[in-house]
């Protein structure tokens, strides 16, 4: 999050200064690829502020960075319920932005005790899991990149269909 430090989103600091450096910095990222990971951890059932905030300010850029980019959410923690609940509120203004989330996302509970001190899972069936949803992602990114055609059905299966009215992103 260094890379991407911003001040709490103001539209009278956005008019006045423009949009600040860690913004631009994470949307220049972004737009250099087809996907991103966010490895995020939960604080108090969500995500933390500083992510939001640089969600916030990359979202004011035309066209619309997040827009169809493929997003995996992961987090680790102590918790029982390893960061969970923190990605599903990550979800949202992703989704609204036009990230693609991948439905599996990956939570390690009790991370403390799961990652070994070089940082690998212990447990075997976590640890194939994990390498699973990640190989899945990045075939379906692949997929997604050589087979355009993916796309139309993609849209079609969710019942999504194409309406300036409702539009959600540019």
């Amino acid at each position: 999050m260094l890379n991407f430090d911003c001040p709490s989103y103001n539209q009278d600091i956005e008019e006045k200064e423009g949009l600040p450096a860690g913004a631009a910095e994470l949307r220049k990222r972004i737009e250099a690829n087809d996907a991103f990971v966010i490895s995020s951890p939960e604080y108090n059932g969500s995500m933390p502020g500083l992510l939001k905030n640089v969600i916030d300010w990359v979202s004011r850029y035309k066209p619309q960075p997040f827009n169809e980019r493929h997003a995996l959410l992961i987090s680790a923690s102590p918790s029982m319920v390893g960061g969970n609940r923190g990605l599903w509120s990550l979800r949202i203004p992703l989704e609204h932005l036009g990230a693609r989330v991948f439905p599996d996302m990956f939570s390690l509970a009790s991370a403390h005790q799961a990652l070994s001190p070089d940082g690998e899972i212990i447990n075997p069936m976590l640890s194939s899991r994990f390498v699973n949803n990640l190989v899945a992602f990045m075939s379906l990114v692949e997929a997604a990149k050589h087979y355009p055609c993916m796309k139309k059905a993609w849209v079609e299966f969710l019942g999504e269909q194409p309406d300036p009215a409702t539009e959600r992103v540019e």
